[in-house]
C-alpha cells in the first residue's frame, strides 16, 4: 500500500515533469485546487445542555366550590381576559341555604330590637337582651358562608392569558380544591440551566445563553444568564443559573424541553475552515500551499532529486505550488471553522478542495 502511494504521488509529480518520458509524451494537467488563509476567528466554551422553559404568568386554577358544572365557557387554547367568566356550578342548594340563613337572620334581629325596647321599659334584663344580641350575630355569621359559597360559584379567570387542558366538562360535579385547568402566558420564558460544578466559577450573569431544538445547532433564542444561584446543589452537584427568554412570536412553550448553550467566553484563535481538514489515524492533516523551498525542508517521500531535476531543466516552472500534508492540532468545530493550537499560522494557505487526490509533495494549479 505504501509502495503504491509512493508511486501515485511520484507519478502525480512527474506529470508536471515529462522529464520521464520522451519528447512525444503528453504532459497531464495539474490537480486543480482552492485554497483559503489560515485566518483568526472568535471562538467559545461552551457548556451544552438541556433545560425545560417555564412560563413566568402561570397560574393553576381549581375549583373554590363545590357543586355541579352549569355552564364551561372555556376550551384548550382560548385567549382569555382578567375577570372573564370561565365556569358557573349550579349551587342551587346554596341558594336555599343562603335563603334560609337569611330568613333566620332577620328573625333573630326582630328579636334583638324588641328586647333593646323593652329592657329600658324594665320589662326585660339586660342579660336577655345580651343573650338575643349573641343569637344575632352567630345568625349574621351563618349566612356569610353560603355568601361566600355562592361568590365562588361563578369562577373568573386572575389573568390573562391562554387555556391548557380542561379537565372538567358541563355536568360534572366538581368538589372545592380540584384543579380543572392552567392559564400560561408564553411571552416570557425562563431557562434553568444546570451547570456542572467544575464550571461554577466561570459562571456569571450576562454570560450569552443560545436555545436550540435538541440535535440542532439552529439558534431558536438568544438570551443571558440573569442570575446564578449562590449554592450548589448536594444531590445532582449542580450549578443553577436562569435566563429569561422573550417571546413575542410565541414560538417558544411552557415545559418545552430545549438544548441549551451557556457560552462561557469568547477567544480569538488562528483558524481553517471545516473543509480544508482531513483525519488519520486519528490525527488531522492539513494541506499547505508551499514553495519548492518548503518542500526541501519537509521532503516526506517526494521525490526532491527528481523534482529539482525538473525545475532545472525548466519543465516545472520555479513558480509551482506544492502540496505539503501538515499535522496539526485543532480545537471544537464552531461555525465550520476549526480553530487551530499547533501546526500552522496566520497568514498560510491551505488547500480545500480535491483533498482525497493529493499527496504530500504533490505540485498543484490553484483556482483562479
Amino acid at each position: 500500500m505504501r509502495a503504491l502511494s509512493s508511486c501515485l504521488a511520484l507519478a502525480l509529480t512527474t506529470v508536471a515533469l515529462s522529464a520521464c518520458g520522451g519528447k512525444g509524451e503528453a504532459q497531464k494537467p495539474l490537480p486543480e485546487v482552492q485554497q483559503a488563509a489560515v485566518t483568526e476567528a472568535s471562538f467559545t466554551d461552551d457548556i451544552d445542555t438541556v433545560s425545560t422553559l417555564e412560563a413566568n404568568d402561570l397560574v393553576h386554577l381549581a375549583a373554590q366550590a363545590s357543586g355541579r358544572v352549569l355552564q364551561l365557557n372555556i376550551s384548550q387554547g382560548d385567549e382569555v381576559q382578567p375577570g372573564q367568566l370561565l365556569i358557573t356550578l349550579d349551587q342551587a342548594q346554596e341558594q336555599a341555604r343562603l335563603a334560609s340563613s337569611r330568613a333566620q337572620e332577620q328573625k333573630d334581629l326582630l328579636e334583638l330590637k324588641r328586647y333593646e325596647f323593652l329592657v329600658p321599659q324594665g320589662a326585660a334584663e339586660a342579660s336577655e337582651r345580651d343573650q338575643r344580641r349573641a343569637i344575632y350575630i352567630a345568625s349574621r355569621a351563618r349566612v356569610r358562608a353560603p355568601e361566600a359559597t355562592l361568590a365562588y360559584s361563578n369562577l373568573r379567570s386572575p389573568i390573562g392569558g391562554t387555556v391548557a387542558d380542561v379537565t372538567v366538562k358541563v355536568g360534572d360535579v366538581v368538589r372545592s380544591g380540584d384543579p380543572f385547568t392552567k392559564l400560561i402566558r408564553n411571552n416570557t420564558l425562563e431557562a434553568r440551566v444546570e451547570i456542572p460544578s467544575t464550571s461554577a466559577t466561570r459562571v456569571k450573569v450576562g454570560l450569552p445563553v443560545l436555545l436550540s431544538l435538541p440535535g440542532s445547532d439552529e439558534v431558536l433564542a438568544k438570551s443571558t444568564v440573569s442570575s446564578v444561584d449562590p449554592n450548589i446543589s448536594s444531590e445532582t452537584q449542580a450549578l443553577l443559573a436562569l435566563a429569561v427568554f422573550p417571546n413575542p412570536d410565541g414560538k417558544l412553550r411552557n415545559g418545552q424541553r430545549l438544548r441549551t448553550r451557556l457560552q462561557l467566553e469568547e477567544r480569538k484563535e488562528p483558524s481553517v475552515p471545516f473543509s480544508a481538514v482531513t483525519q488519520s489515524s486519528g490525527q488531522s492533516f492539513v494541506f499547505r500551499l508551499g514553495s519548492f523551498k518548503q518542500l526541501e525542508a519537509q521532503p516526506g517521500k517526494a521525490d526532491i532529486a527528481r523534482i529539482k531535476k525538473g525545475i532545472e531543466a525548466g519543465k516545472i516552472p520555479s513558480t509551482t505550488l506544492f502540496a505539503l500534508q501538515t499535522p496539526v492540532n485543532l480545537g471544537s468545530l464552531q461555525n465550520n471553522r476549526y480553530p487551530v493550537t499547533k501546526g500552522l499560522k496566520l497568514g498560510e494557505k491551505v488547500i480545500t478542495s480535491n483533498l482525497l487526490s493529493l499527496r504530500h509533495g504533490v505540485p498543484v494549479k490553484v483556482k483562479s
